[in-house]
């Protein structure tokens, strides 16, 4: 008998152990236990410790309470002024209920993870690129705001998201990149213009400065000989005043033009050549008494001519022959 309630004695504190065994559970700090009793919600989230539960009855599920981030697969889009881009971004949220998100949603990460990739696309196509580029802040709080919305009734809050990069095609960096150097460019002509404006200004004040004192603008140019000799060369710089050169140009052209006595009997010879008569032997002859060999040549042909007059020379080939002393007289 004694040995009967030894035996069941055991039996049950055996028992009693696997019970125990089978019905503990720990829950975590940064996590909660949501209790399903035959397939029903019991009550509200398990804190964190121990915990027990009824074996083949109860059944107890652990959501992380941790901030999670989710990688956003890259998404392409056009955006509003057409240009299509590749966007990816990241979000990080959090379970705030853990019975919403086991009760009113499968699966709470996919489904966030979908979500940000639907709104990641309809924020590109409402938006530009210049905004996608350089207002990400105003983008991302327009992201936060379309996933917070829903994922509040999953008991999920959104916490932050970002956007990662941006990817254009080459051929719109290629054009960005030659409108940023034209407009460095353009910055780059303004300011040497705007310097160049500023100079201009003072030089004119120094210049009113030095035509009150002549010696002035001559102690001017010595300093720039001065500066320009500094260096060890083998360079002589002479300053030469720009009003001499003007003082020249002006007494060049004042200066009349003096006739000679050779300009005198132009006009008579340029008369002469325009006199009927044959065009080319006549022409010739005119300017001939001019040169000292023509003037000889009459007076040793004799005035009457006659038989014992010696024949004239033969012509060039290419040249007519040359009057006759009566005609020229």
């Amino acid at each position: 008998m004694v040995e009967e309630l030894v035996t069941a004695g055991v039996a049950l504190g055996c028992a009693g152990v696997v019970y125990f065994m089978a019905a503990a559970r720990v829950i975590k700090q940064y996590e909660r236990g949501v209790v399903l009793r035959l397939g029903r919600l019991t009550s509200a989230a398990r804190e964190p410790g121990f915990t027990m539960i009824i074996p083949g009855i109860d059944r107890l599920r652990k959501v992380n309470m941790q901030i999670v981030t989710l990688p956003v697969p890259a998404q392409e889009g056009i955006t509003r002024d057409n240009v299509t881009v590749r966007v990816d971004a990241v979000v990080y949220f959090k379970v705030v209920d853990a019975a919403d998100a086991v009760i009113r949603v499968e699966d709470y990460r996919f489904a966030v993870s979908q979500m940000a990739q639907t709104s990641l696309r309809s924020i590109i196509g409402k938006s530009e690129l210049d905004d996608l580029l350089s207002n990400r802040e105003k983008l991302n709080q327009g992201l936060e705001l379309m996933m917070d919305s829903p994922a509040i009734g999953w008991g999920v809050t959104v916490d932050r998201v970002e956007i990662k990069d941006v990817s254009l095609p080459e051929t719109m960096k290629r054009s960005m990149a030659r409108q940023a150097e034209a407009t460095r460019d353009r910055r780059a002509r303004v300011i040497n213009a705007d310097a160049e404006l500023q100079a201009s200004k003072k030089l004119a004040e120094a210049a009113a400065a030095m035509s009150g004192q002549p010696a002035a603008l001559q102690l001017r140019l010595l300093q720039t000989v001065v500066a320009v000799a500094a260096e060890k060369n083998s360079t002589l710089v002479l300053p030469f005043p720009v009003e001499l050169l003007r003082f020249l140009e002006r007494s060049g052209t004042q200066a009349p033009a003096q006739p000679g006595p050779a300009g005198a009997e132009a006009p008579q010879a340029a008369a002469a050549v325009q006199e009927p008569g044959p065009p080319a032997a006549a022409q010739v002859p005119e300017a001939a008494p001019e040169h000292p060999r023509l003037t000889e040549e009459p007076s040793r042909t004799p005035a009457g001519g006659g038989a014992d007059a010696a024949p004239e020379p033969a012509p060039a080939p290419d040249l007519e022959p040359l009057p006759d002393v009566e005609e020229l007289t």
